[in-house]
């Protein structure tokens, strides 16, 4: 790898920008993707790998290729320290997203209640302004406190996270969506917000609405169809 490239990828990580070392085989010419002058049929691989968040070999029209993808971490932002959460937070680190829990409540976010997790006692708009979700990034709010889940959803909504969702019964979704219109979201960010949150499994303990919510962000990640969702 020439200085160069090594600086270019070291400059993405650094931003937590995806990108793609694609290797020629043989020969090892090397080049980081996206690129204004690459391959069409390269970058479209590229971007298939990056949505795989998968490194593999690719046969191409001038050869064979190694895509080595550099996605910056999965990560799960969690508003409230509540109960749910308490569930949540073990299940998402089984399956590989690293959980920030932002609560302002200090007696709620403790390291006794969340062991070995990153946390936030900001209120949630500066939380979330500090961690600056990205594409790779799902947010979720379960305090039922508007004081709370609002700024929270008002920054996620101007944020490009893959993930939105609120809990909540449709009368309170209904009345937090009318409050963030009224901070200037319009229809089309409105429905980036999943509410109520989760799958529709007649979720009932704190464990199972937990699943419900992870299982909902792994479909949105792999594209499923939400079949459930679709049938509720």
């Amino acid at each position: 790898m020439t200085p160069t490239l090594l600086a270019a990828l070291t400059a993405a990580r650094e931003a937590k920008r995806p990108v793609v070392l694609a290797t020629r085989l043989p020969g090892g010419a090397q080049k980081l993707l996206p690129a204004p002058d690459a391959p069409e049929d390269l970058a479209a691989a590229a971007v298939r790998a990056l949505a795989r968040d998968e490194s593999g070999t690719v046969k191409l029209a001038d050869g064979e290729w190694f895509l080595q993808v550099h996605n910056p971490p999965m990560r799960i932002v969690v508003v409230g320290a509540v109960h749910i959460a308490q569930a949540l937070v073990p299940l998402a680190a089984q399956l590989g997203l690293a959980v920030i829990v932002v609560d302002p409540r200090r007696s709620f976010a403790t390291a006794e209640r969340f062991p070995n997790v990153t946390i936030s006692t900001e209120w949630p708009d500066e939380a979330m302004d500090a961690l600056a979700p990205d594409a790779r990034t799902a947010v979720v709010t379960l305090t039922h406190d508007p004081k709370l889940d609002d700024p929270a959803l008002d920054r996620a909504l101007k944020s490009p996270a893959f993930y939105i969702g609120a809990l909540g019964s449709r009368k309170t979704h209904a009345a937090r969506l009318k409050r963030l219109r009224e901070l200037g979201h319009d229809e089309a960010a409105l429905a980036r917000i999943r509410g109520p949150v989760g799958l529709p499994i007649e979720a009932v303990t704190a464990p199972e609405i937990a699943l419900s919510i992870l299982a909902e962000i792994v479909a949105v990640r792999r594209g499923a169809p939400l079949s459930l969702a679709a049938a509720a």
